[in-house]
């Protein structure tokens, strides 16, 4: 069984309604390890070494975060600035990270008829996320589409528990080998069959 390592972050997490969801319902799964970047650095204050460690150890990393103004909070992205270092996740001698898979878990305020090109944001979300895709890609690890979590603000309990159970589901796929080939041509992995039945 693959090891999951989830690296969260939300700036103000007790007051969101979908992230805590999400996190609750996965948070006890045998083989995952929720790392919630604000409870541990909120000083910003980084240890890489155990960062790495961390990164080192699991097979799956998982993004996990809010959509802030198109990207990250910005403590992940001082995560990534500091951990993904040269010559240990990328460069002659960064090889740490190859063969991981790696994917974005948000959650948007906005519905997907918004991230389009006719949509007032213009672009899609697998575009806006193509700097986390290049970071992989760079980093040698498979990066598959993201688990998306839209409309959060006019989600009802229902569809959001059914989010919720689909999260669980994901993961335990990604723990038993779903293959890149399960998801081709798909913007979001929830939009796999095996998550579509539910």
């Amino acid at each position: 069984m693959k090891k999951i390592l989830i690296l969260f972050a939300h700036p103000k997490l007790e007051k969101s309604r979908a992230n805590l969801s999400l996190i609750n319902h996965i948070n006890d799964k045998e083989n995952v390890t929720v790392h919630d970047l604000y409870e541990e650095y909120p000083d910003f204050h980084i240890d890489v070494p155990r960062e790495q460690k961390l990164l080192e150890s699991h097979d799956i990393i998982i993004w996990h975060h809010p959509f802030y103004w198109y990207s990250c909070p910005p403590l992940m992205k001082q995560w990534i600035d500091m951990v993904l270092e040269f010559n240990w996740a990328y460069g002659p001698e960064g090889k740490a990270l190859h063969n991981k898979t790696c994917l974005n878990a948000i959650t948007t305020g906005g519905s997907k008829e918004v991230y389009c090109s006719a949509g007032y944001n213009s672009f899609t979300v697998e575009q806006f996320l193509r700097p986390f895709e290049q970071t992989a890609n760079l980093c040698g690890m498979t990066y598959y589409p993201p688990f998306a979590v839209m409309g959060t603000h006019n989600l009802s309990d229902e569809k959001l528990n059914d989010y919720k159970i689909n999260y669980g589901k994901l993961i335990d796929l990604l723990q038993n080998n779903l293959s890149i080939n399960d998801f081709e041509k798909k913007s979001f992995i929830n939009d796999i069959p095996q998550l579509k039945s539910s």
